[in-house]
């Protein structure tokens, strides 16, 4: 573990940041094991699914409680919001990685493999591994079910999987993605003495509320009592209501703006270069390999959060080492957050699934990359605000292919062309149901413009679209 020593200037750790590879699963290579894990998947999926979002702890809590509560075994910093959260997860946990700790990752949902939602020392959870605690899991799970009114869901029994895993290992601390919301999410039987809320919008407006006040209502839950809470910038209902809570729980607050921040940044080859302050100083010459101003204010959060963790702005009032905070940030990776897939013509992947996002990631595309004919391939899932997300990217889409995933989340092909129809004229919109006929469609239509003409692909509108994306380009 890193040492904190009480006389210096800096908290040092011994070595640097993990590598940058690329850390998504694929199939397991043995085929039994493979088999095996579809089966657990299988039987996972035949529960409640994550999208229903039933107002209790109950069943958690029992379960927990079977288990001997395995999320009490390690501290933890519990993270929710609207957008960014995965991606803040991902920079926290390299942070925490490059201080020598060991480091349980929980975070949803999967872009690939199921595999992925649980990782371990900065990798996702071996395949064999996630079937065997399942296993383990299964007889306490099933005596769960048989008190309780409702069976465990998916979510509840994949976190709860996530908390005994950790506790397996063991891990030095748990970095912890809500599903959804945030006081009722099945993660939050943690007390984490860091609560991360990361940017606010409307998202799950049926189940959490219609104004960002609303949300962060449930949002705020995660804020326990002695807390630090590390708040992103917030639309001015939000943050009120964060504040709130924080007040009423005796919570350390730690706000984007004001305690920390973004000073300065300029876009950079592969990235931006980034000057942070955070709760302890300035970090200077950090180098980012994601693209976005929203990206930067994530890593401002990210580094806020990891030095709430150890103590740095209240027990410490010095900064932590720089170079292992720059080889951290130099390591991020956020699978199918504006990634890069080929060139010539360039295929960008981005999981933004409303309008929030969407805005964020069409001001990124403008800043970091020269495209000069973006054709869009989309394909969204139904519950969601499917014509604001359409509204956001038609600035920067000469044209949009609109297409379907797999998942039966996915909006019609018929209905979100009509859409599509109405935002972007008839002459801008081409409809194909079929995934990989929509991406050849694109980029034929990019390559169309010429080698030279800086025409490119942005595949979006969902996590689930872009995981399938993925696979079909060749990553998996």
């Amino acid at each position: 573990m890193a040492v904190i020593e009480a006389g210096s200037r800096t908290l040092r750790a011994g070595v640097g940041a993990p590598s940058a590879a690329d850390d998504m699963p694929g199939r397991p290579a043995d085929p039994a094991v493979d088999r095996e894990l579809r089966e657990v998947e299988a039987e996972l999926l035949g529960r409640w699914p994550e999208t229903k979002l039933d107002p209790s702890l109950v069943r958690m809590r029992a379960m927990m409680d079977v288990l001997g509560e395995p999320q009490r075994g390690y501290p933890s910093i519990h993270i929710t919001g609207t957008n960014g959260k995965t991606t803040t997860a991902r920079m926290i946990e390299r942070l925490l990685l490059a201080f020598e700790l060991r480091v349980g990752r929980y975070t949803s949902p999967h872009v690939q493999a199921i595999t992925e939602r649980i990782s371990l020392d900065g990798s996702p959870i071996a395949a064999e591994r996630f079937i065997e605690t399942y296993r383990d899991l299964q007889p306490y799970v099933e005596m769960v079910d048989a008190a309780q009114e409702h069976r465990l869901s998916f979510f509840e029994v994949i976190t709860s999987m996530a908390y005994a895993a950790f506790a397996d290992a063991p891990v030095d601390v748990a970095v912890v993605e809500v599903g959804m919301g945030g006081s009722w999410d099945a993660t939050n039987v943690i007390d984490a003495q860091v609560a991360v809320v990361t940017p606010i919008a409307l998202d799950h407006t049926d189940r959490l509320g219609t104004t960002p006040g609303e949300i962060a209502v449930e949002k705020s839950g995660i804020v326990k009592k002695g807390a630090t809470a590390v708040l992103a910038a917030q639309p001015a209902d939000a943050a009120h209501t964060l504040l709130k809570r924080a007040v009423e729980v005796d919570a350390t607050i730690a706000r984007e703006g004001a305690e920390f921040g973004v000073t300065a940044r300029e876009v950079a080859v592969g990235g931006q270069l980034l000057t942070l302050r955070g709760l302890g100083g300035a970090y200077d010459q950090v180098f980012l390999p994601l693209h976005g101003e929203h990206q930067a204010q994530n890593a401002a959060v990210a580094l806020a959060a990891v030095e709430a963790f150890f103590g740095i702005g209240q027990v410490h009032q010095r900064t932590l080492d720089i170079d292992t905070v720059r080889a951290a940030f130099a390591a991020v990776t956020s699978p199918g957050r504006l990634e890069v897939m080929r060139r010539s013509p360039t295929v960008v992947l981005d999981a933004a699934h409303n309008p929030a996002g969407a805005l964020a990631t069409a001001a990124a595309v403008r800043e970091a990359f020269d495209f000069t004919h973006l054709v869009g391939v989309i394909g969204p899932s139904r519950e969601k605000d499917v014509r604001g997300l359409l509204e956001a990217f038609e600035p920067v889409l000469a044209e949009v292919v609109v297409t379907r995933n797999s998942t039966t989340r996915a909006m019609d092909v018929d209905d979100l062309a009509a859409l599509a129809v109405e935002v972007f004229g008839e002459d801008r919109v081409q409809v194909e149901p079929r995934l990989d006929d929509a991406l050849e469609a694109a980029i034929t239509l990019a390559e169309d413009e010429g080698a030279y003409s800086g025409a490119g692909v942005l595949v979006t509108g969902s996590v689930f679209t872009v995981g399938e994306a993925r696979l079909l380009l060749g990553r998996g």
